[in-house]
């Protein structure tokens, strides 16, 4: 039996907020997410350091998303409590909405500071990469992620980058890798255990309605090649835009449900160590990481799908229940 179908074989092992189920939120303070002491991590290739600074304005604001969202994170234990390890996971679509809860779960089980390696795209908006520089985002390079490596730091990584996020029709909760390997090599070359994730829950409340080959092939897409605008590096031939959606809740609206997060036993890469200019051991790695993800997909819909409160009425109902005995 090779590594990827003993890997499907490894129970599911649950942190002590899987409780959450019944709504409780412990609510911890983006100050203690972004500590002052935390190491200096330059945003850009430049002298921009990690600031956490702005952490009271992100207080506020993830407080009522979170009560909203309610996570639930299982097999946080995974996650080692020291040493540099690589969070390696599902897409989102728009990809803005679960990754704050995903940052508050592996904290507060951990008390650990994920850094997340960023699209180079993003750090290319004035204001909108200063941000990012602020609660510990930096572009995703080699130097960057190997810089997050040496100071033994949780890295998170979506190897589908802004492609899985710009979703088409037909692919909810579906990895779009094409042939990327990179995140491999590098953990192989540092030999840094990954940790594969799924996360389910954002891509039930949109609908797509027109993706980036409708957009493409209708009078917009011809505008665009008349524009010159297809042959710009930066449009990445249309990967770039993002789909036209509607929630799936009242009017049009995002159906606001419980986001779930499942993580899955850690690779090792040390196996391979010195390998990490073999293309082929990279692409085994890549693909066992892959097929982690793909499964824990599955059983998060389970979950999901048995969850007496996925939604925010039907936890309220039940709190009433109970307090009326």
């Amino acid at each position: 039996m090779g590594p990827e179908s003993a890997l499907h074989t490894r129970p599911i092992s649950k942190c002590p907020r899987s409780s959450a189920f019944a709504g409780r939120l412990r609510r911890t303070s983006i100050e203690a997410i972004l500590p002052s002491a935390a190491p200096s991590i330059m945003t850009r290739n430049d002298d921009t350091p990690f600031d956490p600074s702005f952490a009271a304005d992100i207080d506020r604001l993830l407080k009522p998303m979170k009560q909203l969202l309610s996570p639930v994170a299982l097999g946080l234990d995974h996650v080692p409590p020291e040493g540099a390890v690589l969070l390696a996971g599902n897409h989102s679509i728009y990809g803005l909405i679960d990754i704050p809860m995903l940052g508050l779960e592996i904290y507060e089980h951990t008390g650990r500071v994920v850094r997340g390696l960023g699209d180079h795209i993003h750090f290319s908006v004035p204001g909108w990469r200063d941000l990012l520089g602020r609660i510990g985002a930096v572009p995703g390079t080699r130097e960057n992620c190997g810089r997050l490596f040496e100071q033994g730091e949780v890295v998170l990584v979506f190897p589908g980058g802004g492609r899985e996020v710009m979703k088409h029709k037909g692919e909810k909760y579906r990895l779009v890798w094409k042939e990327r390997i990179g995140f491999a090599k590098l953990a192989i070359q540092h030999g840094v255990p990954i940790v594969p994730f799924a996360s389910v829950g954002v891509e039930d409340m949109f609908e797509i309605l027109l993706d980036a080959e409708d957009v493409l092939h209708s009078p917009v897409g011809r505008l665009i090649r008349s524009l010159g605008i297809m042959d710009q590096p930066w449009f990445r031939g249309g990967e770039v835009l993002p789909p036209v959606s509607r929630g799936t809740g009242p009017a049009g609206l995002p159906r606001i449900q419980r986001q779930y997060f499942l993580f899955g036993a850690p690779i090792d890469t040390q196996r391979y160590a010195g390998q990490h200019e073999d293309r082929e051991v990279c692409f085994a790695v890549r693909e066992e990481v892959k097929s982690a993800i793909e499964t824990q997909l599955l059983q998060l819909q389970e979950v999901r799908d048995a969850d007496p409160e996925r939604y925010p009425i039907q936890r309220i109902l039940r709190r009433l229940a109970r307090s009326f005995g």
